[in-house]
């Protein structure tokens, strides 16, 4: 029974773990739109890491599974509010999810926009591809979406 027992009350757990989600949250957001839109070795890597690093933080040195379920649960519960909110607030939905990136206007790559969202040509180039397209002279416009995916709009 000792692996239900928890070292500290069930709600420090619960407290940690909401906590570590919106940190983690806004961390995110300040690392940008690129972080995880485009799944690459090294943002795999980075997610094992982070979230080996943030176990500690969520539950600390407690080996009780019930202290491992309170934070998940806290965390699950964290997101569904915020999603729950996103969807009444528009302007909550923006602060947590942000607003896309022009990085192609009438046929031509926006320079500034893509340094400024750590967007490198080879992924301009990847997502073309996938779109079909050789180069970004068809397009009219091109958004990186808050997500982090690219998304075109081709010229009639």
């Amino acid at each position: 029974m000792s692996w239900l027992i928890t070292e500290d009350p069930w709600w420090t757990y619960a407290i940690r773990g909401a906590l570590t989600y919106l940190g983690l949250l806004v961390l995110m957001r300040l690392a940008g739109k690129r972080a995880f839109g485009d799944l690459s070795a090294f943002d795999v890597i980075l997610l094992a890491l982070v979230g080996g690093t943030l176990r500690t933080a969520v539950i600390g040195h407690d080996a009780s599974i019930t202290s491992a379920f309170v934070g998940v649960i806290s965390m699950l519960a964290t997101d569904k509010a915020l999603g729950w909110l996103s969807a009444r607030s528009e302007r909550f939905n923006r602060l947590i999810e942000g607003y896309p990136v022009h990085i192609v206007r009438n046929g031509q790559r926006v320079p500034e926009a893509m340094r400024s969202a750590n967007l490198p040509d080879a992924a301009l180039d990847r997502a073309l591809h996938a779109a079909g397209r050789e180069s970004e002279e068809a397009v009219d416009h091109g958004r990186l979406e808050p997500n982090g995916k690219i998304t075109f709009i081709m010229r009639k």
